[in-house]
């Protein structure tokens, strides 16, 4: 008889007193001179990348499953506090290349928004704060925005074959931004560049 689940279970710990998943397989950072074409102000991300000595944005922290129907991805993201001119720091923000299928995420520290767009312009933002769950449906792409002092710091599971697209996003960005506006985070539209 042939085993169909090639695969092992395993398990991974993470530190819910500071969200940190120990022990990843893999980490994605990303630094502020890779979120060039992201930010509103593009003078000001290169004095942080100038002065600040390319400080990291967010890193992305997981322990790989096969990339394919059936299996579940999970991750932790981290994402920095800080600003780029009035713009909190953000991820990137992507859709998934297979459209069809969405994301959960589980805030463990900080507070912020998680920003989302669908491909008609339709734009909305979710609160994320700590043991706050938002759900990404299908179709909608999403950026996590840092509004806090705190590293924002969320546990995320999606279908493993889902992929991600950041093209749209990166050319496009969102309809809105969040920035600081008298010291308080403001869900401002994005101007036409």
């Amino acid at each position: 008889m042939t085993d169909r689940h090639p695969m092992r279970p395993f398990g991974a710990e993470i530190d819910l007193g500071t969200g940190d998943m120990l022990e990843p397989e893999r980490i994605t950072v990303r630094k502020a001179s890779d979120m060039r074409g992201y930010y509103a102000d593009a003078g000001a991300l290169e004095r942080l990348i100038q002065e600040g000595s390319d400080p990291v944005h967010y890193q992305v922290f997981e322990k790989p499953v096969p990339e394919t129907p059936g299996n579940l991805m999970y991750c932790i993201s981290k994402l920095m506090p800080g600003v780029v001119g009035d713009e909190f720091f953000m991820t990137k923000g992507h859709y998934h290349a297979v459209r069809e299928t969405a994301e959960l995420y589980l805030c463990l520290r900080g507070e912020g928004f998680m920003l989302m767009k669908t491909e008609s312009g339709e734009c909305t933002a979710e609160p994320m704060k700590r043991g706050r769950m938002v759900y990404v449906p299908p179709g909608w792409a999403h950026r996590s925005v840092n509004t806090g002092d705190d590293p924002l710091i969320s546990f995320c599971v999606y279908p493993a074959e889902a992929g991600h697209d950041y093209g749209d996003i990166e050319q496009e960005g969102l309809p809105k931004r969040v920035l600081r506006v008298n010291g308080r985070p403001e869900l401002v539209a994005a101007a036409a560049e």
